[in-house]
């Protein structure tokens, strides 16, 4: 296994985390973990080196924690560095901080959290924790013992991201990033800024939730096929992460055995190691990334000024869905999220407003009757 650096810690951490929030289920049911397995696959992965667990308390209808303080048993919390998350959303008042945490301590069976983060930060949420008086209770519950390091983790525009790292004492954030989201949300830019400020930096979602791995389009395929040195596309997105001397921990939610077994032997191998790519391997990524954004349906930036919709068309999202479909060739995905969708295409009443203030000059309402073509069912 290969270890990094965390940050200002001096503390070495694997280079893959095991992110607890794909458990395999039972009977498709996210709550009912198959709970024999899951233990088995923490426990092989910590057997073979990997030291980070990643929980939070929302994770599988709150189980998640529950069974990786089973799995911590025997002697394996002492292996590990344990992570989990404040469900900040909960947080009504000082004395919840408080009451979260203990029952997180409870479930998990140990007496502190090495990482604690306080869990998807956004400018809403943001701005209610400094109401609350959030770093009284992280410098309170580091002093006496609860948790270790303070970090967070984050999903919002860079300017809120840059503000929150900018206004405590962390010691580690987490993000969203991959070599499709390098300008997503906190982004390369925020990566950087972080690690500057010397604060270590998890990674979440290295495999857009299995997109970048299941079942990829034809063309991708062939490129991938292309390398000097074969590996399969899990391999190309975690090394590009390894790649980067900014990144501490990337975590995999891994859902089976053989995914274990897999990541764990990529993360060994040595040239999951930063700067191992040559420049040939940087250009090959930067081309899927090019062949993937060449399949975009829709060159809908995201930028949301077509919202709100007067007849509630969550008009940028439903974008996504349909861009995804084909970028992915996830319409299985797709579909069912669309089908869960409560602001869909088909409430789009053809008003125009929208196509009055597009700056990329799209035609919304004709490629609103192509999403619901494509996704209803």
């Amino acid at each position: 296994m290969q270890y990094r650096k965390f940050g200002k810690t001096g503390i070495a951490v694997s280079a893959l985390g095991f992110g607890c929030m794909r458990f395999p289920v039972i009977d498709g049911d996210n709550s009912k973990i198959n709970e024999d397995e899951a233990i088995k696959m923490v426990r092989y992965a910590i057997d073979n080196g990997v030291n980070y667990i990643d929980t939070a308390y929302p994770y599988h209808g709150k189980n998640s924690e529950l069974v990786v303080g089973r799995a911590l048993r025997d002697g394996y919390r002492e292996k590990v560095y344990l992570a989990t998350k404040s469900p900040v959303w909960l947080v009504k008042t000082y004395d919840d901080f408080n009451q979260y945490l203990n029952e997180q301590l409870e479930k998990l069976q140990t007496d502190h959290i090495d990482f604690y983060l306080l869990h998807a930060l956004d400018k809403e949420r943001w701005g209610k924790l400094k109401e609350l008086n959030f770093e009284k209770f992280l410098d309170e519950a580091i002093k006496d013992g609860r948790i270790r390091y303070a970090g967070f983790s984050f999903h919002d525009e860079l300017p809120i991201f840059k503000e929150i790292v900018d206004a405590y004492d962390w010691t580690f954030c987490q993000i969203q990033y991959n070599f499709m989201d390098q300008n997503y949300q906190a982004g390369k830019e925020g990566l950087k800024y972080a690690a500057d400020k010397g604060l270590a930096v998890v990674i979440m979602e290295p495999l857009r939730g299995g997109k970048l791995v299941v079942n990829p389009p034809d063309v991708i395929k062939k490129l991938w096929n292309s390398a000097d040195v074969k590996r399969t596309p899990a391999q190309w997105a975690l090394k590009w992460l390894w790649n980067q001397p900014e990144i501490s921990v990337v975590l995999s939610g891994m859902s089976t055995m053989e995914q274990v077994i897999e990541n764990v032997n990529t993360a060994s191998a040595e040239d999951s190691v930063p700067n191992a790519f040559t420049e040939k391997e940087l250009a090959l990524v930067e081309q899927v990334r090019e062949k993937y954004l060449s399949l975009t349906k829709v060159n809908c930036t995201g930028c949301a000024y077509c919202m709100p919709c007067p007849f509630g068309v969550d008009i940028p999202r439903n974008f996504t869905l349909y861009n995804n479909a084909y970028m992915y060739n996830d319409f299985e995905g797709s579909i069912s999220r669309y089908s869960a969708l409560e602001e869909k295409a088909s409430k789009c009443k053809e008003c125009g407003k929208c196509e009055t203030v597009c700056p990329q000059s799209l035609a919304i309402r004709a490629y609103l009757k192509d999403v619901h073509a494509a996704l209803a069912r």
